[in-house]
């Protein structure tokens, strides 16, 4: 109806980004996976009824085990309350999913690299020991929540303006320690892009070249575990920012980081691994909305 427009979020971006990784000819229609409509059944494994009483209806863009989406990072919503452009709990959906319907899935890293704080699935797994949280976000910014920040295992506040060198440094280090901490069973990562100079929420200033090696940063931290990843796009506030996640994931892709063999090779529980093997089709395992 042409609001978006009147918003800061490019309700556009995800399309665009598949449309980019076509164009480069890293895949075609028939190596995309589907997202399904979430039911009220799986939304009521988070969220209460009360709050799903509140919305009509939307996608769920989780896939589980190894695997890309270009539409999820919902990571301002908890079980009860929605928050900034988030109104389904996502991030809490995929590990309670996992918990719950793998066996031998009992620990999680959330690795949150948007410019803002990850207040929802911190929310929702303060008391949960299974779930390591390492947040790395501008501490100026939305949503400023103390009370979620007592979830935070390993917690990285910037300043406005931050750059590349800084911030590149400050991820590695983070993330080498994060995952030296404690090997999980599946790593969520939400790589938002808001991170980007110039976005008008972020308030950061790291440039796309930045944020293609940040990426890389996080596959290389888990691959050398062999850990496997999903990655979801989160946050990211200008036209720009689509062109760059497409970039990121065909560097991703050159290094050999996304590649089937990692995906079939990137999980030492049988399970996982063939979670990992039926998320995805032929050369690239790559899972996208």
């Amino acid at each position: 109806m042409g609001l978006e427009k009147l918003h800061p979020f490019d309700a556009g971006k995800w399309g665009k980004v598949i449309n980019f990784l076509k164009e480069e000819k890293l895949i075609a229609d028939d190596f995309i996976v589907q997202a399904r409509e979430a039911t009220d059944e799986d939304l009521l494994v988070v969220h209460t009824r009360r709050y799903l009483n509140k919305l009509k209806a939307g996608k769920l863009a989780v896939d589980r085990g190894w695997a890309i989406n270009v539409g999820g990072g919902f990571h301002h919503c908890s079980s009860d309350k929605g928050g900034g452009f988030c109104a389904y709990a996502d991030i809490t959906l995929a590990i309670k999913f996992l918990f719950e319907r793998v066996q031998g899935v009992s620990k999680a890293t959330i690795i949150d690299l948007d410019a803002h704080q990850g207040n929802g699935h911190e929310r929702d797994f303060m008391d949960d020991h299974r779930v390591y949280i390492m947040d790395v976000y501008n501490r100026y910014i939305y949503p400023g929540d103390g009370f979620a920040k007592r979830a935070i295992k390993r917690k990285v506040e910037l300043e406005w303006g931050t750059e590349d060198t800084e911030y590149l440094q400050k991820v590695h280090t983070h993330v080498e320690g994060a995952l030296n901490e404690l090997k999980p069973d599946i790593i969520v990562y939400n790589a938002g892009t808001d991170i980007l100079d110039g976005d008008p929420l972020g308030g950061l200033a790291i440039s796309p070249q930045g944020i293609v090696k940040r990426d890389e940063v996080v596959f290389k931290a888990a691959r050398r575990r062999r850990i496997p990843i999903l990655m979801v796009t989160s946050g990211g506030y200008q036209k720009r920012t689509a062109r760059i996640i497409a970039d990121s994931i065909l560097n991703l892709h050159n290094l050999g980081l996304i590649d089937k063999e990692l995906a079939t090779s990137g999980a030492e529980n049988p399970k996982v691994e063939q979670m990992i093997r039926d998320s995805a089709k032929d050369l690239t395992n790559l899972s996208l909305q």
